[in-house]
């Protein structure tokens, strides 16, 4: 009788940790002098970005690192085109895909936005994953030079402003 009881008290303590799942990115964005261009890696989960293009794309998508699915980067530039934005020295910009890889459970991203001539200011609109995940977090990290400068945005405060 008392073992059970044990045990039934360490089964209701077992059960009521929850697992917590992080939601978050990290954007790091390299102002690159001599290339005058913004050099852009972006870090998710591939279960995230997984889960999304299910939703808002295609229901039977499966991102396999070992075999190579053209619409995953259809797809993923579609969404970062409506999801990511960058104003440098209030001018609009747009972005190349580079391209992606894969590092454990996570996708890599790589951007770039070209004729650049200087950086004093961006304005940065991150909403990536925020439709899917309301915890969701966006880290973006900006290094102008020596000058390294971050933001964390978030669902309702998802862009901020960088001064150099």
């Amino acid at each position: 009788m008392k073992k059970t009881l044990v045990l039934l008290l360490l089964a209701i303590s077992l059960c009521s940790f929850v697992v917590h799942k992080f939601y978050v990115s990290v954007t790091q964005i390299e102002y690159n002098q001599e290339q005058d261009s913004l050099q852009i890696i972006t870090r998710v989960f591939v279960d995230d970005i997984e889960d999304l293009l299910k939703q808002r794309y295609d229901e039977s998508i499966s991102i396999d690192v070992k075999k190579e699915n053209p619409k995953v980067d259809q797809y993923l530039i579609k969404y970062f085109n409506q999801k990511f934005k960058l104003v440098v020295d209030d001018k609009d910009t747009s972005f190349t895909f580079i391209g992606k890889e894969f590092e454990d459970d996570l996708i890599i991203c790589y951007l770039e936005i070209e004729n650049i001539t200087s950086l004093t200011s961006i304005k940065i609109s991150n909403e990536l994953l925020m439709d899917v995940f309301e915890e969701q977090q966006n880290i973006v990290h900006v290094k102008n030079g020596n000058q390294r400068k971050s933001l964390i945005l978030e669902k309702g405060k998802s862009e901020g402003l960088l001064k150099f």
